[in-house]
């Protein structure tokens, strides 16, 4: 196989990973009794969140507030947390799926907030759910190459938009349960917001650091969920299977390089449902006990659920825990990035 599909950092560390609750509660009964007539029409349960996906609430921002604040108060608390100056901080990568418009990029507005210095590199990198894991390996890259010393990867997610339009559409006459099923996923999504820094290990031997990881796509399979801030259509089993395999054969790929099927501490895989968890914990021979999980009360909050999972794991994890960050994002595309904490 030709490529670079291993990848490995000597000089760079997790300084600080922070998540930020977005405040409004939605349970999954709620959005059932959205569409309960529909449900009745054609010939569908309600419960199926919660009872199949697992999911028994998410959020929402508040009002006025917007995914790209959330991604600024995330930013905020990593860089008050990690001790660093701001103005050391050489790049703000924002990684959100969620957007408000094509341009300018949402990054501008969080390094705007943040006052962060105008030596600060910025820009968006957008991979689906993969986003900030990649963002990482960027920032990984130029901390590696002495670029920067310190970096920013922020993301902030809104699903209220693409949800509440949903409902609405399921909600017409018309409707067929394939069209409810299609639709589906979308009611899986949450709101939330994270961000990390990173920097230079030698400076920061109190750091997590990162030891390395793997990458592999599969993008035939880049139409089986198309979304947009209106409408997303997913074909869920279709995903589902397609994950599973891109996956399989990562671990299978990497197997001689790392050890991640012997001894991990935490697999921090992103949050889908308890459907893709326990088919993951499967197919990779993964303990469950050893596997954190946020979407029964978060949904799926897209690229910010590796970040957000570990944050809310970080008081638990003691210094010398391997922790393996498992990315994956339509289109397909999957990342697997180990720490050492």
């Amino acid at each position: 196989m030709t490529g670079k599909r291993i990848y490995r950092a000597a000089n760079t560390s997790v300084l600080a990973v922070e998540a930020v609750d977005a405040p409004r509660v939605v349970t999954s009964a709620e959005l059932d009794e959205h569409l309960t007539e529909t449900y009745e029409r054609v010939g569908l349960r309600p419960g199926m969140l919660e009872s199949l996906v697992g999911i028994r609430e998410r959020r929402w921002w508040a009002d006025g507030v917007t995914f790209a604040d959330g991604a600024a108060m995330a930013g905020a608390k990593a860089i008050a947390e990690s001790g660093v100056d701001a103005a050391q901080i050489g790049l703000l990568v924002n990684t959100s799926v969620s957007r408000a418009h094509l341009e300018p990029s949402t990054a501008v507005a969080v390094h705007h907030a943040l006052g962060l210095p105008p030596t600060c590199q910025n820009f968006d990198v957008a991979n689906a759910c993969l986003g900030f894991v990649n963002g990482m390996q960027i920032a990984a890259a130029m901390i590696e190459c002495g670029q920067i010393d310190y970096a920013l990867v922020v993301n902030g997610e809104d699903a209220r938009a693409v949800q509440e339009a949903t409902l609405a559409r399921l909600s017409g006459p018309r409707v067929t349960a394939q069209q409810v099923m299609d639709e589906f996923a979308t009611l899986t999504l949450g709101s939330g917001a994270a961000a990390m820094v990173l920097g230079r290990a030698d400076l920061h031997p109190e750091g997590h650091r990162i030891i390395g990881g793997a990458t592999r796509a599969s993008s035939a399979h880049h139409e089986l969920c198309v979304g947009d801030i209106e409408h997303m259509r997913t074909d869920a089993r279709g995903l589902l299977e397609a994950g599973l395999e891109l996956t399989a054969q990562l671990w299978a790929d990497a197997a001689a390089d790392f050890t991640w099927a012997q001894g991990m501490d935490r697999y921090v895989i992103h949050q889908v449902s308890q459907v893709h968890t326990a088919g993951m914990c499967t197919a990779l021979g993964i303990d469950p006990a050893r596997v954190p999980l946020t979407f029964p009360m978060y949904g799926n909050i897209g690229p910010a659920s590796v970040p957000y999972t570990l944050a809310k794991q970080a008081q638990d994890l003691e210094a010398g825990d391997r922790v393996l960050l498992m990315g994956i994002g339509s289109g397909l595309n999957a990342s697997l990035t180990e720490l050492c904490w």
